[in-house]
């Protein structure tokens, strides 16, 4: 299968200049080990016993080869971790590791945390900008940095194309896939998270079909703020039993540490707060397609009467997965912002490495109107020294700035 290039392969190749040790973050099929591997010198696969036996009987990588050391699914030997930081502690040199993890290791297993010797980065599914089905003109670096300047270009892709890219996956060996095989591998993707993945976190399933109705819930809850209480609500069987809160409170945390959620946090400003922000996080899994495949919407289904309402939101989880691969390339936080009474949203906000504020809306339309941009503005006026920019991704044709400074993007012509 031919590489796709990511924004991260950037990152990493700057990173692997200066830091002796990265840990590659991310859900079971992203790519980690194919973006890695182009990196690395020689590989450990430790989902391998043979290859983790050798780890276990050389912890301090005395026989180890020189250059960069692929240290894959890391997590399956936990000891990895602490004799990678001693090894950076004696000196080791920029470049000389990489880990890459498909889940954290539970509280039970006894690792330092890395901090100050390991740098984590965080590997998503293919954003649209990595997907090759436009040439972005609009770089969101740029936006961040004030440095945009003129704003153009144009696409042909319609609102029916972003449906279909939202169920098509970023998953790189199902996105490209024809579509019954596609389906297919999503079903098989969600089936092995509650077969194998998270009974090899020592986590059992005792109810699948429990989980996942809790699942199917929480993707019904993309892109809100919905109360985890709502969701339990939401996982009531037919009969009428519902799982133990407890019980939800575990698979929230359990689904996290194989990065499976990867929820949108509230965001305040680190200087001059605005007062009265609520804080809850919005509801997102790793790739809008496992939303979609668990709620059984096709692109057709997201056009129709019955699946209009789940649209919009699974656009935002598209278009915020595109701007979080491109914030991290920025060294840029992402949030989302909301008043506790509700007067005021921003669907994502950037905060750059400087404290500048890039306000993000997105809206499932072609054509943008002054209503649609009041509390982008409002955000302006509360945070007149840190706004840099403004910006709607929409579904149109044409990028533009407006009158009242605010950049109108169609999604698929933003990039890093």
């Amino acid at each position: 299968m031919t590489y796709v290039a990511r924004t991260v392969d950037i990152e990493l190749d700057d990173l692997l200049d200066l830091a002796p040790a990265i840990a590659l973050d991310g859900p079971k099929g992203v790519g980690k080990t194919a973006t890695a591997s182009r990196r690395a010198t020689a590989s450990w696969q430790l989902d391998d016993p043979a290859q983790r036996s050798l780890l276990e009987a050389d912890p301090e990588f005395r026989d180890a080869p020189a250059g960069t050391l692929l240290l894959d699914e890391w997590q399956r030997l936990p000891e990895t971790w602490d004799s990678v930081r001693r090894r950076v502690d004696e000196g080791a040199p920029p470049g000389r590791f990489l880990l890459t993890g498909s889940a954290s290791p539970g509280p039970g297993v006894d690792t330092h945390s890395g901090a100050g010797r390991i740098l984590s980065l965080r590997m998503r599914p293919l954003a649209l900008h990595e997907r090759e089905l436009a040439t972005p003109t609009v770089s969101l670096q740029a936006l961040l940095a004030g440095t945009a300047g003129m704003i153009d270009g144009s696409t042909s892709l319609t609102a029916g194309d972003y449906l279909r890219a939202i169920e098509r996956s970023g998953f790189p060996g199902i996105h490209g896939q024809p579509d019954r095989l596609r389906r297919g591998l999503l079903d098989a993707y969600l089936q092995r998270v509650i077969d194998r993945d998270l009974p090899d976190l020592g986590f059992a399933v005792r109810r699948p079909e429990t989980l996942r109705r809790w699942l199917a819930a929480y993707a019904a809850a993309t892109s809100t703020t919905t109360s985890y209480s709502r969701i339990l609500d939401a996982t009531t069987s037919g009969d009428g039993s519902q799982p133990a809160k407890t019980t939800t409170i575990t698979y929230r945390d359990q689904l996290s540490r194989l990065w499976l959620l990867d929820p949108v946090p509230g965001w305040s400003p680190s200087r001059n707060p605005i007062a009265r922000l609520q804080q809850a996080p919005k509801h997102q899994l790793a790739d809008p397609a496992l939303a979609a495949r668990l709620l059984n919407l096709s692109a057709p289904a997201l056009a129709s009467a019955s699946g209009a309402a789940m649209a919009g939101p699974l656009f935002e989880s598209l278009a915020a997965l595109g701007v979080r691969v491109a914030a991290q390339a920025a060294e840029a936080r992402v949030g989302h912002l909301r008043t506790r009474n509700g007067d005021h949203e921003v669907d994502l906000v950037v905060e750059g490495p400087d404290g500048q504020v890039l306000g993000i809306e997105v809206k499932l339309a072609a054509s943008v109107h002054d209503g649609d941009v009041r509390h982008l503005l409002w955000l302006r006026d509360q945070l007149p020294d840190q706004v840099v920019d403004l910006l709607v991704l929409t579904t149109g044709r044409q990028a533009y700035r407006r009158r009242d400074g605010v950049v109108v993007v169609p999604l698929a012509l933003l990039g890093a």
